[in-house]
């Protein structure tokens, strides 16, 4: 019975199943096939591979469910003369139980703990119960994980065990508890080693407990463990994360084997803090004692060169990486798109973006941020929807990047996709607007509808959110007061006002648009002059340019003046150019030279000061003058940006510029195009420069 039942485990275990579950064994053929596989089973490595690799769980059955008595069954013996050592179960349920945490597969776990207490040998073996803490704590069911920890009598609870449970807790992301349980082993007189303290500061680090990192940096050198690697790494990167360089450049300095790990970690740790020089300094004292820069090495160096906008050391990183083989690799291929990027070079970024034979959600976030934060809206969106034709499921930073190129473009086909999606896949869920990454991406849609002038949908968005901040309100106001809605915007900041919320510049900045562009003049100068009295803001020179602006449209040009040359703020070309659209549009010629001539000393660069001084003269019928402008604008080299225009329809993005004719419909358009201005024209209208 004893050799049968090892011989089909065997077999079960090495494949052969089939072969001898399907024949009728006889007691001779097995007993020759155990004397032959009686030199492996004696040395216990082999057997033990097979046991905890292929089929464990089919000898447990057998001594489950069998009414051969445990200890038979735990014990196997040849009919040879030379005894062989007891085969120790024990051994093959803990090795078992590594590879269920390792595989995180709880169902086979509790069947090996129940065989445990079936046969009592949980409470006969501390490293079982070892075993048990870590594979609960890698099926994150800390619960069980505790209550093996409370069962376990007091001489079984060894460093290993609180060492398993520590680590559990702080993995699992409950540090506070994972510091109870160290606090717990203390009291207990078990003394920690060298593996308790990595995980320990790991979760003091993530709790921000500073002061009891030093205390256990102090218990660490008087236990003698500070010259250890792993220890002193931990140190270091606790250090690192609370932003005590000097304590972590001490100790970093103390460690005589520094591996490139804990050059990494202080690269970074600067590199995150934004001491640029001295992680570009760690970088060179890594190269000058002859260790290997790694691809986390290289991925931290492109993170200070990304954040300079140095195009030039960033490129030669990006030589470096190619020789040492980096180029294949995800994270680095990401920091590289992100640095050139960053450095506004769009078409290297893109380039990188295509050449690699991998791409994860990193890679599409980063190729996207570099085409926003290179205003190429347009070609966001198509990065977007061929992210989606790739069935990439998005994350939340996707959508923080893609829906700012929405408002750029008024795509509001786009937006409203978007933010379905959202709903579908549990981006929008109530009770959840106090995480801030929830909330500014609620934030971004709110805009993003009311920039496209769906004031409608922002306010659907705006009103089911269980938690608003200030930005939430400023957006609202000013997305009113952009599309003309004044008294909307304005009953906006009252109820903001009464919500206990205070007001900052942009609040002020959106009701002053409000009534600049629905002409509530006396609000508008009221609001000016409550602001630093009532709301404690001082008015900026945004705020000034609103109320300049608000005149300028109700015509009160001489008060748009008085106001630009006696405001306590130094003024800039945006105040001029305001008051000079304000002359154009009314015809005040002689005011516009004035505002012009202002304007042409601040910024004699920018196109629209010399337009719009062309069209007063145009509307004046002074002739001469406008041509007088267009030979200044060729002596000064300054030329008209290109008038651009786009309409979102169902096959995407179209766009246009003057003079361009590369619209594949171009050949249908244009001539649509000519027709229509020809009746504008007939019924009066005049093109301006």
């Amino acid at each position: 019975m004893r050799k049968t039942s090892f011989l089909c485990f065997l077999a079960y275990g090495t494949g052969a199943t089939s072969c001898y579950w399907s024949t009728n064994l006889t007691a001779q053929f097995v007993e020759a096939f155990v004397k032959n596989f009686k030199r492996l089973v004696s040395q216990g490595g082999l057997f033990l591979a097979l046991a905890s690799g292929f089929g464990i769980d089919h000898m447990l059955k057998r001594t489950i469910f069998s009414k051969t008595p445990t200890s038979t069954l735990l014990n196997f013996s040849t009919s040879s003369s030379s005894a062989s050592p007891p085969f120790n179960i024990a051994t093959c349920i803990i090795a078992s139980l590594q590879q269920c945490a390792i595989d995180k597969n709880l169902k086979k776990g509790r069947q090996l703990h129940a065989q445990l207490l079936i046969t009592g040998l949980s409470s006969s073996s501390p490293s079982s119960t070892t075993s048990l803490i870590n594979m609960y704590a890698k099926c994150n069911q800390m619960n069980q994980a505790l209550f093996v920890l409370n069962r376990t009598a007091d001489y079984a609870r060894n460093v290993f065990a609180y060492n398993a449970l520590i680590s559990g807790f702080v993995l699992n992301g409950l540090p506070q508890d994972g510091l109870g349980v160290y606090e717990e082993m203390r009291q207990a007189g078990v003394l920690p080693d060298k593996y308790t303290f990595p995980c320990l500061i790991k979760g003091l680090c993530e709790v921000m407990e500073v002061f009891q990192v030093k205390k256990i940096h102090g218990l660490v050198l008087k236990l003698g463990l500070d010259l250890d690697m792993y220890v002193g790494s931990s140190l270091v990167s606790s250090y690192l994360k609370s932003e005590l360089m000097k304590e972590a450049r001490e100790l970093f300095d103390e460690i005589p084997d520094r591996d490139v790990v804990l050059w990494n970690s202080m690269v970074n740790g600067y590199a995150q803090i934004g001491r640029f020089d001295e992680a570009l300094g760690v970088c060179k004292e890594m190269s000058q004692e002859g260790v290997l820069m790694s691809k986390f090495t290289v991925s931290g160096v492109l993170s200070v060169f990304a954040v300079r906008g140095d195009f030039d050391n960033g490129r030669l990183v990006h030589g470096f990486m190619i020789k040492m083989g980096f180029d294949s690799c995800v994270s680095v291929c990401n920091a590289l798109i992100d640095m050139y990027g960053k450095c506004r070079c769009v078409v290297d970024a893109l380039e990188i973006f295509e050449t690699m034979n991998e791409k994860d959600i990193f890679s599409w976030n980063s190729i996207l941020s570099a085409n926003e934060l290179c205003s190429d809206h347009d070609g966001t969106l198509r990065l977007f929807d061929r992210m989606l034709g790739d069935g990439v499921q998005l994350d939340l930073v996707t959508i923080t990047t893609i829906l700012p190129a929405c408002s750029h473009l008024a795509a509001l086909v786009h937006g409203r996709e978007i933010h379905g999606y959202m709903i579908v896949n549990g981006f929008v869920k109530d009770g959840e607007s106090e995480n801030m990454y929830n909330l500014q991406t609620i934030n971004a849609l709110i805009d993003m509808y009311a920039k496209c002038g769906s004031m409608r949908d922002a306010g659907m968005v705006f009103y089911n959110m269980s938690n608003r901040d200030t930005a939430s309100w400023n957006i609202m106001i000013m997305g009113y007061g952009m599309h003309g809605y004044g008294n909307e915007a304005l009953y906006m900041f009252s109820d903001m006002c009464k919500s206990g919320l205070k007001p900052n510049e942009i609040t002020f900045v959106g009701v002053l648009l409000a009534c600049s562009h629905a002409g509530f003049i006396s609000q508008g100068i009221k609001f000016l002059g409550e602001m630093e009295l009532k709301h404690g803001v001082v008015p900026t020179i945004q705020h000034y340019t609103c109320v300049i602006d608000m005149l300028g449209r109700a015509g009160q040009l001489e008060e748009a003046y008085k106001l630009a040359i006696t405001m306590p703020i130094q003024t800039n070309p945006v105040v001029w150019r305001a008051l000079l659209a304000a002359c154009q549009l009314y015809g005040n010629v002689d005011l516009a030279e004035v505002a012009a001539q202002k304007v042409f000393e601040l910024n004699p660069a920018h196109c629209g000061n010399y337009v719009l001084m062309s069209n007063a003269y145009v509307a004046a019928g002074r002739y001469q003058e406008v041509l007088d402008i267009r030979h200044t604008m060729r002596q000064q080299d300054v030329k008209k940006t290109p008038g651009c225009s786009w309409i979102e329809l169902k096959n995407g993005m179209n766009t246009f510029i003057n003079g361009d004719r590369n619209h594949p419909e171009a050949r249908l358009i244009y001539p649509e195009l000519h027709l229509l201005a020809a009746h504008i024209r007939e019924h009066g209208y005049v093109p301006r420069l």
